[in-house]
């Protein structure tokens, strides 16, 4: 018999299986180290960080740390701080920042190369002696998995390397003056990197913690969907190589925002192309996109007065009903209708990089506006080529073509007949009355706001095996060119 260990793995074993299968991911956003670097960048912008650096204490850092263990009463070091008025940086620069891969798995390497100069004012000369500072603070990015919450993203381990360190004299004055200078270099030399430490890390840490939450505030902004709107939220982060991975779930809301559908309770897995050399790639599974047609394409009812509208395919029509009923035919008036009505919402198909959407259409034919009974009545099996495309920011959907796969005839007023007859004629109308219509609801499109969010203006579109891709124009190409 098995023991309550035994029981207790297991019960750990499946909830750990149920738990994965719940919230296997429907999009992935992916970010490359320019995005990266340019939002910390912009943050540590909003954060001064500059003025940080333009406050650093210099002069109290070398008293309280002097180099090579010099007692703060030294009488070397009061010798050289008494010939000192102030010493402050003048100049900060932060350089372009470095995000690469660390030498862990799952973490990334943040540089932040620093350019400061420092002015000395002291009674031995009338002019500011200046210094040139170069460091670089450097940090891990990884993922934080010890909190009681869900994993985060962190930046951690922050600090500046004695490798990098160099300071330098601008300009050389009297031999009094470059004695001292040096003296005041070689007490820098062990203070700096404390200061950064203790003055710009914390600055550092704030601005990623920002740039975090500024991504996570980023995928939950409502996608409109027709009434509806989509939402995505976190479901875990991950480091990949030189790139941030978030994995997101989604759910559909109606317009008084109750949740209709959850998108991340498959277990199926969603498959992450691997993109090379783009900075961002938003990827969304064929659930997403089957939501995404079924709000825009709900099903609808519309009449034609074919003769008025389009009198070419009227005559045709009236060719074709001829081979089945000469009677049927002579029936058909100027103001004969045809109706269509589409039913349940429109199926989405994916497979090797192409869609195709799959429609269940009814279609009647009235001899005239006054006829009660249609003069007979078919059902439609129709499917369209799905192409997507992209405009701006705007995710873009267009029907391509229409193909009658099976037609069935459900009533006749004019005996029974084989609808295939009627296959052509039936597939011109609705390619010239359904998919016009239907291309118009799609024209609007469906704004991908974190595209402009993340700096790019314009994307680019493509279908993989089961999802779609947006990447910043010019770095995806489509696989075929599409038509406006």
């Amino acid at each position: 018999m098995a023991g309550p260990w035994t029981f207790t793995l297991l019960c750990g074993l499946l909830a750990a299986t149920l738990i994965q299968a719940t919230l296997s991911p429907t999009g992935v956003l992916i970010l490359g180290p320019k995005v990266i670097k340019e939002k910390l960048t912009q943050e540590l912008k909003d954060h001064h960080a500059t003025s940080i650096l333009q406050q650093l204490p210099l002069l109290s850092a070398m008293r309280e740390k002097p180099a090579g263990g010099i007692p703060v009463l030294g009488s070397l070091v009061n010798n050289i701080l008494k010939h000192i008025i102030w010493l402050k940086v003048t100049t900060a620069n932060i350089l372009q920042l470095q995000v690469k891969p660390s030498a862990n798995d799952q973490e990334l390497l943040l540089r932040i190369p620093l350019d400061m100069v420092a002015g000395l004012n002291t009674p031995l000369v009338k002019t500011i002696v200046e210094f040139q500072m170069e460091t670089e603070a450097q940090a891990i990015i990884r993922m934080d998995t010890s909190a009681s919450g869900p994993t985060r993203l962190v930046l951690s381990d922050c600090a500046t390397s004695h490798g990098t360190l160099r300071i330098q004299l601008l300009h050389k004055l009297s031999l009094l003056v470059n004695s001292l200078a040096q003296q005041v270099m070689n007490l820098l030399v062990p203070a700096l990197p404390t200061l950064v430490k203790n003055q710009l890390c914390p600055v550092i840490e704030a601005s990623f913690n920002d740039v975090y939450a500024d991504l996570l505030q980023l995928v939950k902004v409502p996608i409109p969907l027709s009434t509806d709107h989509l939402e995505f939220d976190l479901l875990s982060p991950a480091i990949n190589g030189d790139t941030i991975q978030l994995y997101l779930g989604a759910k559909l809301l109606d317009s008084q925002g109750k949740v209709t559908k959850w998108f991340n309770n498959s277990a199926t897995s969603l498959t992450v192309p691997t993109l090379d050399n783009t900075q961002f790639s938003l990827i969304m599974s064929q659930d997403i996109l089957k939501a995404t047609v079924a709000a825009a394409l709900p099903p609808e009812e519309f009449m034609v007065l074919l003769d008025s509208v389009l009198p070419e395919l009227a005559r045709r029509l009236k060719s074709s009903i001829r081979l089945i009923s000469a009677e049927a035919a002579d029936a058909l008036g100027p103001t004969q209708i045809v109706k269509i009505l589409t039913q349940d919402t429109p199926q989405f198909f994916m497979d090797q990089g192409c869609a195709k959407v799959a429609q269940l259409i009814v279609l009647e034919v009235f001899p005239s506006s006054e006829a009660l009974r249609p003069l007979f009545t078919v059902g439609i099996e129709a499917s369209s080529e799905a192409q997507f495309y992209t405009k701006d920011d705007r995710l873009m959907l267009n029907l391509n073509n229409i193909s009658s796969d099976r037609i069935k005839l459900m009533n006749s007023g004019i005996g029974w007949f084989q609808p295939d007859v009627l296959k052509n004629i039936i597939t011109d109308i609705l390619l010239s009355v359904l998919v016009p219509n239907q291309n118009g609801k799609l024209r609007s499109g469906v704004p991908v706001s974190m595209v402009k969010a993340l700096g790019f203006e314009a994307t680019e579109s493509s279908l993989t095996q089961d999802a779609l891709v947006l990447t910043p124009a010019s770095l995806w190409k489509p696989c075929s060119p599409v038509s406006q």
